[in-house]
């Protein structure tokens, strides 16, 4: 049963997605007031986001209890996305199809869930769009960094998705998934390349066994 419930913790956070949980209180959902220059850089970001089709990335993650995990990257929009994690990690991420899929081959377990269901899921969406179906709540520019906080409208309670961009060159650097419990798990991205060849084979969902 410890394993269990191990292996449940770390699945709902790895690479920073989180699962659906329960909603929290409206007021920590309100549209940011925003300036006409927040407006100007929050399209600039989406300008920058829809402009990549592919990416490969070294990243670590850091997860609520200060846990901390490297791995390698690939994102392929729409829709596809592989974390994999160094060894001797044996947690493999891998979004396709509409799903998200957790591959832990220590426990010999794996779980699925609906990519719309995850935070993620506005990363890599077909055109991103930081409004209507998406509702921005904070914005902060400083400091060369521009740090935009976002949940779906219809549904905050799937969490917080905060995402972070050097502004000069403007490109994305991280991100940080709180959830309705207000735990954090933070990813930061290096070595980042734009427009990689991707092998379809890298976004197979993984199975059990």
């Amino acid at each position: 049963m410890r394993k269990m419930i191990s292996w449940l913790r770390r699945s709902c956070l790895i690479a920073g997605v989180a699962l659906a949980a329960p909603a929290m209180t409206p007021a920590a959902h309100a549209q940011a007031t925003l300036s006409p220059a927040d407006h100007g850089w929050i399209a600039r970001v989406e300008d920058s986001m829809n402009a990549v089709t592919t990416l490969k990335a070294r990243f670590e993650q850091t997860a609520p209890d200060g846990q901390r995990t490297t791995g390698t990257v690939w994102l392929a929009r729409p829709g596809r996305m592989r974390f994999e994690y160094d060894k001797p990690s044996p947690l493999l991420l891998v979004a396709n199809d509409g799903k998200v899929v957790f591959r832990d081959t220590q426990l010999d377990q794996t779980t699925e869930i609906p990519q719309e269901r995850t935070p993620l899921g506005l990363l890599l969406s077909a055109h991103v769009s930081l409004s209507g179906d998406v509702t921005v709540t904070d914005f902060h520019h400083e400091n060369g960094v521009v740090r935009i906080s976002a949940v779906r409208t219809e549904a905050p309670g799937e969490g917080t998705l905060v995402m972070f961009f050097a502004d000069q060159p403007l490109a994305l650097r991280g991100w940080v998934v709180i959830d309705a419990q207000g735990r954090q798990t933070r990813v930061t991205l290096s070595d980042i390349t734009r427009g990689v060849n991707v092998s379809d084979a890298l976004f197979a969902l993984p199975r059990e066994n």
